[in-house]
């Protein structure tokens, strides 16, 4: 993405957005996907994936996807639907930094905001850690408030709250074996996975399965191609099945789940993945899983 090449720092390019906040939703979601894909959008006959995700934002309105977007009320859609079992445990909720006692949580712990994408302190070893710098980040996360920086509807009404769950263990690789199902209508069509990019995400490789958990050719472009055998995950039907299930209430969303040794573990429900704004390689499986996403039921 050629913007992140003149604008490097994160926090900036967020401050920028959010002193564009003023700027309507459809002009600012199609600004930020020619800045993004360097491509127009189109929004009266999307084809692209990325193109319908933008329509998906702008015209779908589910009151579902808001509770299923909040990482702590999607809990209590997930055990609705009878897969309470799946869910990590919860150590706490809270709503502001100062609430959190840190001395009656365990030694380990995965720290996260109720709001949006990329806010998560993994702690292995409390007494190792800096605890009033943790405490110092999540007032960072709070403090900003409920900016969609995306425009991404499903969030205008989550608000921000910290969540913090068993930290879950890593693999023999060092990686946390994450799945991400999309689905339409109720049914898998592909998923991706990633490794080496626990510690250092940006690093990380990148690569797309058909639903039978065959490698294709396809990647998102900010990331490598994973080029090393990945076996097809213990209870993978079963993870095929659990994702249907919570998706059929929607046209489209992504199912995340954590394979432990075969143990599934229930991630996220994503709606608007990446926010519409992957550079697919090659470019053709933006058109295929377009393909996939029927935006006129």
């Amino acid at each position: 993405m050629i913007y992140k090449k003149f604008i490097k720092n994160k926090d900036i390019r967020l401050r920028i957005l959010s002193l564009l906040s003023f700027i309507p939703d459809e002009l600012m979601i199609r600004f930020q996907y020619w800045i993004k894909t360097g491509r127009l959008l189109n929004l009266s006959s999307p084809v692209r994936y990325t193109e319908k995700i933008q329509w998906y934002k702008l015209n779908y309105r589910n009151a579902l996807v808001s509770v299923c977007s909040d990482k702590y009320h999607v809990r209590n859609f997930v055990q609705e639907n009878g897969y309470s079992y799946l869910l990590n445990e919860l150590y706490g909720v809270y709503e502001k930094a100062c609430d959190i006692d840190f001395d009656k949580l365990p030694d380990s712990f995965a720290i996260k905001d109720t709001n949006g994408s990329g806010k998560n302190i993994f702690v292995r070893d409390k007494y190792k850690e800096d605890i009033e710098s943790i405490r110092s980040q999540i007032s960072s996360w709070l403090d900003k408030g409920n900016i969609n920086y995306g425009r991404e509807w499903g969030y205008n009404n989550v608000t921000s709250k910290i969540i913090i769950e068993a930290l879950l263990p890593r693999d023999e690789n060092n990686d946390l074996p994450d799945y991400k199902f999309f689905c339409f209508d109720g049914r898998v069509e592909f998923l991706y996975t990633m490794v080496d990019y626990v510690d250092d995400h940006d690093a990380g490789c990148c690569s797309f399965f058909d639903r039978d958990f065959n490698q294709l050719k396809y990647r998102r472009s900010e990331y490598k191609e994973i080029d090393r055998n990945i076996p097809k995950p213990e209870n993978f039907e079963e993870m095929i099945k659990i994702a249907e299930k919570l998706s059929s209430h929607f046209p489209h969303v992504r199912v995340d789940f954590y394979n432990i040794s075969g143990r599934i573990v229930f991630g996220e429900l994503t709606f608007y993945n990446a926010s519409g704004y992957t550079v697919f390689d090659p470019d053709e499986f933006d058109f295929i899983m377009g393909s996939k996403f029927t935006l006129s039921k």
